[in-house]
Order: C-alpha cells, then sequence, then structure tokens
C-alpha cells in the first residue's frame, strides 16, 4: 500500500509539472501573438463600430468606414458634422473603441496610401477643411497631391473654386495634416 501512495503522489507531482509547463506555454504563446498585433490590426476589426481617435487638433468621433495602409476614414453622422473625416496615421495620439481582438489582417482595409487617398479628393474637386497638428484650418479645393504634400486653393467653403473667390494657394505636407473633413 506504501507503494501505491508514494507512486499516485509521484504521478500527481509529474501531473502537476505537465500542467504548469503547458501553462507557462499558452502563456508565452499568447504574448508573442499580442505583441504581434498593431493597433491597425485592432482597428481593421472595428469596421462599422465606433471610435473616438484622439488627433493634435482634437478627437474626431465616428463609425470607422474605411483605412488604407496610412489613413483612416470615419463616418463622423450623428456627431455635429454631417460627412467623413479621412485622417493620416501619423496623426492619430490614441484611439477609444477599439476591439479587444484583431482579425488575422488578411483582406481588410485598402493596400494603398493617404497620397492616393488624396488624389481621389482632388478629383472630386469639392470643398475641404484641413486641419493640421497645430489646430490651424485651411479651408479650399485640393488642386494637386504630390509624394508627400497636398496643394489647396483657399476659398470660402460655400463657394465654388472661381478664380475670383481665391484668397491664396498653399502647399501642406502630409505629416503636417491632423484631419481633413468636407468643407
Amino acid at each position: 500500500m506504501r507503494w501505491s501512495e508514494l507512486f499516485a503522489d509521484l504521478e500527481a507531482q509529474l501531473d502537476a509539472a505537465d500542467r504548469a509547463e503547458l501553462d507557462a506555454q499558452v502563456a508565452d504563446r499568447t504574448r508573442r501573438e499580442r505583441a504581434a498585433v498593431s493597433w491597425t490590426d485592432r482597428a481593421a476589426a472595428a469596421l462599422g463600430a465606433p471610435l473616438t481617435v484622439h488627433t493634435p487638433c482634437g478627437p474626431v468621433r465616428g463609425s470607422l468606414e474605411d483605412l488604407g495602409a496610412d489613413w483612416l476614414l470615419l463616418d463622423e453622422q450623428g456627431h455635429g458634422r454631417l460627412g467623413s473625416a479621412v485622417l493620416p496615421f501619423s496623426a492619430v495620439l490614441s484611439v477609444t473603441g477599439l476591439p479587444v481582438r484583431s482579425t488575422d489582417g488578411r483582406g481588410l482595409g485598402r493596400r494603398f496610401g493617404i497620397g492616393v487617398a488624396l488624389r481621389a479628393i482632388a478629383r472630386d474637386r469639392g470643398a475641404v477643411a484641413v486641419h493640421d497638428i497645430h489646430r490651424g484650418v485651411v479651408v479650399g479645393t485640393v488642386d494637386a497631391v504630390g509624394s508627400d504634400h497636398l496643394d489647396i486653393a483657399e476659398h470660402p467653403a460655400d463657394a465654388v473654386r472661381r478664380s475670383g473667390v481665391l484668397t491664396g494657394h498653399r502647399a501642406v505636407p502630409f505629416r503636417a495634416i491632423a484631419v481633413i473633413r468636407r468643407g
């Protein structure tokens, strides 16, 4: 009887050691997998969800409509504004409302960068308000988009771009943009 109790005790100790080793492996694997997840992976899992994106020019609230290689698009309807806001990742200080989990990231979001998105805005010819990272705002029409900046013809938001209403021209580097909204 003593031998069987001794062997049972040894078996219990081995089982406990195996469980402890497995728990340590699972915890380590979980930490490694979590370390590989970016905030944009989590954002991709939040498509359609309400988010608050904190930028140097203040918070932007809306539902996540889309995201690209280095930008996101929030629908601000229902937040005192009508329309959408484009935010470059470089202007994101923090995000409230991201899910804890992410998707695997495959097939989510657009592959193109902010320059391509801004060229589409330029083709639209609608008035926009470009908020910079120092809380400045320029309103007008995007005339052209370079490799690292956009050119905007300044005019009142309620005016159609015509030479008689232009108040100036400005180049804005992408790195200075916090938010772009419809004018």
